[in-house]
């Protein structure tokens, strides 16, 4: 097994303890790779490097076309290393390769999307009271700790870096000890495509303890983490004592809405992978699916028919679409919720078993659960499973529903079926997410604002939206009386 090391100032090197950890492939539960587990000590070096590459180094201070043009040629490395990238991927986190080679070719879109965004932005200039010139700069906030998860590690982590190094901060990227093996493709990545050293560290090891101390260190000056909603309070937190910038992506019980005049059909194939893609480890997962009564009983027969016809399977075999959790450990949990279901009187109308045959023998596979009968008022309503779990809720009245879809305390993203123009622009307007699909299971693009209301999280990745989240406002008076 390879030994992967820490990327600080530009170089690698292994944990100044000398510990590392373990890499499972979740689909065989069997170690792959072996990584360096980060202390305090290799964080601090981390962002002493950091610190040194935006105080003192070229990066922020290059015209933004220099530093976009150093992006065109990362995304073009990510794309010449498009299937090794994608391989490791589907190995660390059990993704179909499939889905792999989306994200990865996402990836360098990406970059290549925030190289051409810099140049058309900018700031303002703004008629004040006296007389001169009064404008507004787009400066870097400065040390920028990007924290990803391991749902999406590769994804996320060219969410948070590109725009973080286009706008010249100094990025210290911290991916989920889980599946830290495609952010490091990006360590080596950045080195060939010509970063300075220190302006793009990489630092792997527990977020109890690395995290932590990431988050907590007086260099830092901008947390951009994405994760569940409990992590994030414990960083809001921490961050308040030295007023550091925040912005955080975190968790969801997104809704699924099917009004009777929708192509019901059509509607529960698409709902599927909507819910259950990634083996349901989306924050964006579709996991509770408001049905209009009177199509109720057709759309649960179609969409259990759809989940049925999905294939479970070895993540690197082209034809799987739904592989094993990201480890036994969430598998387990997300069988207890199974049993919490049906104690709270659900109806599990299908699957929820873990399986064990064959090729599953050894991986963290479970089927994909369907329950019927569930109301809105139950903890597998109402707490964020990150599994394959889909709770189905039928409704008659278009305002009692919309309360219901409303009343959680995420507000990440959701999906609404209907050809009815006048209520889909009436009942989107009202769900309180940061996203939302009409006819759609799709919300989530490079190109648009991505993130949620109330405890979904705080400011938006993606979009032109993102690259205010890296920068600061600088106004500037010059008095010409």
């Amino acid at each position: 097994m390879q030994t992967h090391e820490l990327l600080i100032g530009g170089k690698w090197t292994p944990a100044q303890s000398g510990e590392t950890f373990e890499v499972i492939d979740p689909a065989r539960t069997e170690p792959i790779a072996r990584a360096a587990k980060a202390g305090t000590a290799d964080v601090d070096a981390a962002v002493r490097a950091a610190r040194n590459a935006f105080d003192e180094g070229p990066w922020p201070n290059m015209l933004a076309s220099q530093r976009a043009a150093v992006l065109y040629k990362f995304a073009n490395l990510i794309r010449d290393h498009l299937e090794e990238i994608a391989q490791t991927e589907s190995r660390n986190v059990g993704k179909p390769i499939t889905d792999s080679r989306d994200e990865v070719g996402a990836g360098a879109y990406c970059f290549e999307y925030y190289a051409g965004a810099i140049t058309k932005y900018f700031g303002e200039t703004i008629p004040v009271s006296k007389p001169g010139l009064d404008y507004t700069l787009r400066v870097p906030c400065g040390v920028v700790a990007a924290i990803v998860p391991w749902n999406f590690p590769f994804a996320m982590a060219c969410w948070k870096a590109a725009p973080a190094l286009v706008t010249g901060n100094a990025v210290i990227l911290k991916p989920a000890s889980y599946t830290p093996l495609s952010a490091l493709w990006l360590g080596r990545l950045a080195l060939e495509a010509g970063i300075p050293e220190g302006v793009f560290n990489i630092i792997t090891g527990p977020g109890s303890t690395a995290g932590s101390a990431l988050v907590a260190h007086p260099g830092v000056d901008k947390i951009s983490f994405t994760g569940e909603t409990t992590t994030g309070t414990q960083i809001m937190k921490q961050a308040a004592e030295a007023i550091k910038r925040v912005s955080l992506e975190l968790g969801g019980k997104s809704p699924n809405i099917v009004f009777a005049d929708a192509d019901v059909e059509r509607a529960a194939r698409d709902s599927v992978l909507g819910v259950f893609g990634n083996c349901g480890q989306d924050c964006c997962a579709r996991s509770r699916a408001f049905v209009e009564q009177s199509v109720y009983d057709q759309f649960v027969e179609a969409f259990i028919d759809q989940t049925r016809r999905t294939i479970i399977g070895d993540p690197l075999d082209p034809a799987t679409q739904i592989g094993p959790m990201v480890s036994l450990h969430q598998r387990d949990h997300v069988r207890r919720y199974i049993q919490l279901g049906q104690e709270e009187g659900a109806t599990l109308a299908y699957g929820g078993d873990i399986l064990t045959d064959g090729i599953y023998a050894k991986g963290a596979y479970i089927r994909p659960a369907v329950f019927t009968h569930a109301t809105n008022a139950m903890r597998i309503s109402q707490e964020e499973i990150f599994g394959p779990v889909v709770n189905v809720i039928p409704f008659t009245d278009e305002d009692e529903m919309i309360r219901q879809v409303n009343g959680t305390r995420y507000g990440l993203s959701g999906s609404l079926w209907t050809n009815n123009l006048s209520r889909a622009l009436r009942v989107a307007r009202q769900i309180r997410s940061g996203v939302l699909g009409v006819n759609s299971s799709s919300s989530v693009f490079i190109e648009a604002p991505f993130g949620g209301f109330k405890q979904s999280g705080i400011g938006r990745d993606l979009g032109m939206h993102s690259l205010d989240h890296f920068t600061e406002v600088k106004n500037i008076f010059i008095y010409l009386g």
